[in-house]
């Protein structure tokens, strides 16, 4: 059996400590969100790293420094959690929903080509469940395009693609430290890139548009702000910045990623061995030379006989603790049925009605037809045993419906 896990541990309480210990002054020595964010690009292999308080605040960052302006257009997928569209908007740019590949879940890339326009300006490549999409074909699109590839790693991390650590290959890449992702802080997020331009822009959008932060500097100086003279904003910027206290669980919690992480791969592992030969689960594909870090186990229900509540009642009823659907497309959310979009609509409706897709049913057929479909499983389990129970339930489940 394998050893449990503990998931927040001594060190995260440490690193927390040291925070408390200092009152919160920077002055005092403690700056975990520096200290965060050099090891983090230590780790995934990039040259700068900039800590926010979530991981929308990442995308939304990311749109201003890949030069997003109002009315651009901003292909995404339309299988995922809706924050990675609603950043679009929140930089009243439009998103445009590509569909996804059947077999792996992700953005397609042929999809992606049939959706550029002059007004297309970067793609959000989301790596669902903890997979990459295919970001070789992307990026070749991107490039003869010249659009900007933003990779939204949220459920990815430690995942490859072909060699690769997913979140290097794109021009920015965003990750969240939300409660249920492969190491959390509660909230917190990062916003990668290796273009020190677009870290000074992220810097200023996302701390007030000081003036004297910088790709490596995410605070003013005392010096700075003692100075009567001192022209602190130089652009509108927003308070993203990361509080100290998440910096620091989230230091102890990159310090055992790889066990967090490998957790999670073993436990899907385990589950997917109770599904070998029953051909109505279908499991997310990973293709060769990728890596998928299974943030969730997301397979599909294609019994023609067995409804999906009917599933998950069955499974929960012998002792499982439950399953995850699918998010709704985030264009048949309600918010973009009804385009309530919170003030913003009579922007979108005089300035953007004639560029916008119709959001309704036909518009991405393959994500319409697999999103019902998705029983997506967990995988955080850091006691073994537990694991092990939730894998002999899900046989017990399957043998009841093979009867």
């Amino acid at each position: 059996m394998k050893k449990t896990i503990i998931r927040i541990g001594e060190r995260e309480r440490k690193y927390v400590e040291e925070v408390l210990t200092t009152e919160f002054r920077s002055s005092s020595g403690c700056s975990m969100m520096s200290r965060l964010e050099k090891a983090f690009a230590k780790k995934f292999k990039v040259k700068y790293v900039l800590a926010h308080n979530n991981g929308t605040a990442t995308l939304h960052s990311a749109m201003y420094a890949a030069g997003i302006r109002p009315g651009d257009e901003v292909i995404v997928p339309p299988l995922t959690m809706a924050s990675t569209s609603m950043a679009v908007m929140q930089h009243d740019a439009v998103p445009v929903f590509a569909d996804v590949c059947e077999n792996t879940f992700q953005i397609d890339p042929v999809a992606i080509k049939k959706l550029i326009t002059p007004r297309t300006k970067a793609i959000i490549a989301v790596s669902l469940y903890g997979l990459s999409p295919d970001m070789d074909l992307i990026m070749k699109i991107a490039k003869k395009h010249k659009l900007v590839v933003i990779e939204d790693s949220a459920q990815c991390f430690l995942g490859k693609y072909k060699g690769r650590l997913v979140g290097s290959i794109g021009h920015l890449s965003s990750f969240s430290f939300q409660a249920s992702k492969h190491m959390s802080a509660g909230e917190g997020g990062v916003l990668c890139t290796n273009n020190q331009k677009m870290a000074e822009r992220i810097r200023r959008f996302s701390v007030l548009g000081y003036a004297d932060v910088s790709a490596k500097q995410g605070k003013i100086t005392k010096d700075d702000i003692q100075n009567p003279n001192y022209n602190r904003h130089v652009c509108l910027g927003y308070n993203y910045r990361m509080p100290e206290l998440c910096s620091a669980v989230a230091l102890g919690q990159l310090e055992h990623l790889e066990e967090l992480v490998q957790r999670r791969i073993d436990v899907a592992n385990l589950f997917l061995k109770q599904m070998r030969g029953v051909d109505w689960l279908i499991p997310q594909a990973t293709p060769v030379g990728y890596k998928n870090s299974y943030w969730s186990l997301a397979v599909r229900l294609v019994h023609p006989r067995i409804k999906w509540f009917d599933f998950r009642k069955k499974f929960m009823e012998l002792g499982g603790d439950g399953i995850y659907a699918a998010w709704k497309l985030t264009y048949l959310e309600l918010m973009f049925q009804h385009l309530n979009f919170s003030g913003k609509e009579e922007i979108y409706k005089k300035l953007y009605s004639d560029k916008m897709q119709k959001y309704q049913i036909g518009l991405c057929p393959i994500a319409e037809k697999i999103q019902p479909q998705i029983l997506a499983f967990k995988t955080g389990y850091w006691d073994w045993s537990k694991a092990e129970i939730q894998a002999e339930i899900l046989n017990k489940t399957i043998k009841f419906y093979e009867k």
